[in-house]
């Protein structure tokens, strides 16, 4: 596996984590503050987040295929994105375990010329 899969998925995973905390500040905001703009915030904040997890399942799939990882481990690493500070958890395990040998691996690896 090369160290970009496992690059895109961290960034994914954090900008799905910042973008679900966001939205869950914004329906407090809206549902228990009833601040007056926070609809809007919501509804910004939510289409961003909806779409970009998408691109975060895409990522993170890709990254437990390549790791041959049971279903099981895969589905909690695709939840991880749906509560919230869960994605940042899960992508601190993630890295422990598949950077050490991302690394050995392209060190392994011949250069080519």
């Amino acid at each position: 596996m090369k160290s970009s899969v496992l690059t895109r998925y961290r960034v994914m995973a954090y900008v799905t984590g910042v973008l679900l905390i966001a939205l869950t500040l914004c329906v407090i905001a809206e549902y228990v503050l009833k601040i007056d703009g926070a609809s809007k915030a919501t509804g910004i904040v939510g289409f961003a987040h909806g779409w970009l997890y998408v691109v975060y399942l895409v990522f993170a799939f890709d990254l437990c295929a390549k790791a041959k990882w049971p279903v099981g481990r895969m589905a909690w690493v695709l939840l991880a994105g749906t509560v919230p500070s869960a994605a940042f958890f899960v992508e601190r395990r993630v890295t422990r375990e598949l950077g050490p040998k991302v690394i050995a691996r392209e060190s392994a690896e011949p250069v080519k010329v």
